[in-house]
């Protein structure tokens, strides 16, 4: 995880391992750090901690390791001097150094160490409480009852958007509520034909769940931002969040998810698309908070796909992210959902463009009634990112994308021929 923007009291009954920590009891190097000296892989040195710690905890989880897997594992880590491709290298080759005294594969999970871990931990009943400005409740009652008594206070996840506030907006936040120690919260399971992600399951593993269900959306889960990111922040977290341009949120909205909201004692359920009422305003009353995200696992499997389009491939924001659920009959569509990110103030379904789809035959002519009605849906604003009529011209081809992908056509391929100037270049 990031430890800049790691709130301290989160970090209470665990264990902190740093890159110091790694040190053999006669002071060698551990397997990860040898393999970083031998490959050059260090210059500067200012970043390296980093690159060390995210390969540490790889050769803790795979005793063998691919390019891909350390590439990913690396994610979210910067050098501007040595270059990635030594960095890289010593992940691939850490696994073949002979096994350390210090920080083995069996000696971070031998019975010894977890029962020391397991001491760190406070009882049932005691919950950490800092004076009033920290509380860490362990059961969901004592949460509900705490916030709907102090509905001022911030409830805190994972701090990936609350860490920066501190960090970058040096702003004084009111007292916190820390919902990664509820029991509860922590779930993931499949309730009927519903699979249920609880408030405080990290990213990382809440899409591990949804991809195993739906499996197009690896790309959308690897491209969320990074892994350490992934590790602390929440899928719940993202949308309670409510931004216009997260990006968890159309795909969740195109498949028909539905957000468990509890005050006190009493909880109901919303369909997520009518949890947005406008920019950054939910429709959340005073102390009520999102418990768990409900989505449907379809029996007849729908076409479903989502698109995310940034600048960069890997962790950047979207300019516009698109998601889509289709269902067909001998040919005809009979259900369709389409959801927008980053082309209006809230995550948005594309209701117009639905209703011009259903009931009509799956071809390229419906495809393009349908991008027709785009603009009805939608007047995207221009920013930093993108230009309003990029966004719109671009969420037209997103539509061509999806119906190409899943028609057994492939893309028409345009070839331009250009021309040299009278310079020669």
């Amino acid at each position: 995880v990031n430890s800049c923007i790691r709130f301290l009291p989160t970090l209470d009954g665990k264990e902190v391992v740093s890159v110091e920590s790694l040190k053999g009891a006669d002071n060698s190097l551990h397997p990860v750090q040898q393999a970083m000296v031998d490959n050059h892989a260090s210059q500067c040195g200012f970043c390296t901690p980093g690159f060390v710690m995210s390969l540490f905890a790889l050769y803790l989880n795979q005793s063998e390791a691919s390019r891909e897997d350390v590439v990913n594992a690396l994610s979210g880590n910067l050098c501007r001097c040595t270059g990635y491709r030594p960095i890289i290298e010593a992940g691939c080759r850490m696994n073949a150094y002979a096994e350390p005294d210090v920080w083995s594969r069996n000696a971070a999970r031998s019975p010894e160490r977890m029962a020391l871990l397991k001491s760190l931990q406070r009882g049932p009943d005691a919950s950490l409480r800092i004076d009033e400005g920290y509380h860490a409740p362990l059961h969901i009652d004592e949460l509900a009852r705490l916030y709907e008594a102090q509905p001022q206070s911030l409830l805190l996840a994972g701090g990936t958007d609350i860490g920066l506030w501190v960090t970058k907006q040096k702003r004084n936040l009111p007292p916190l509520i820390y919902i990664g120690e509820v029991a509860e919260l922590k779930e993931i399971r499949q309730v009927g034909s519903n699979l249920e992600i609880g408030a405080a399951v990290r990213l990382s593993d809440a899409y591990e769940a949804i991809v195993a269900h739906y499996p197009m959306l690896r790309e959308l889960a690897d491209r969320f931002a990074s892994l350490p990111i992934r590790n602390s922040g929440t899928l719940c977290g993202n949308i309670a969040n409510g931004s216009p341009i997260g990006d968890s949120m159309p795909i969740l909205i195109a498949l028909g998810a539905s957000i468990e909201l509890r005050c006190g004692a009493k909880t109901r359920s919303i369909p997520l698309d009518e949890f947005y009422l406008g920019y950054q305003k939910k429709a959340l009353t005073a102390g009520e908070f999102v418990a768990a995200v409900r989505i449907p696992l379809a029996g007849v499997k729908p076409l479903v796909a989502t698109y995310k389009i940034s600048k960069r491939i890997d962790q950047d924001i979207s300019a516009v992210c698109g998601a889509y659920v289709v269902e067909l009959n001998d040919g005809k569509i009979t259900s369709a959902r389409i959801a927008y990110g980053g082309m209006a103030a809230i995550p948005k379904r594309a209701t117009h463009m639905e209703e011009m789809l259903i009931g009509k035959s799956w071809s390229s002519e419906s495809i393009e009634l349908a991008i027709s009605k785009i603009a009805e849906d939608f007047q995207p604003l221009s920013d930093m990112r993108a230009s309003s009529d990029y966004r719109l011209h671009t969420a037209k081809n997103l539509m061509r994308r999806f119906y190409l992908e899943h028609s057994g056509m492939q893309a028409p391929i345009r070839v331009t021929t250009v021309s040299a100037t009278q310079s020669g270049t």
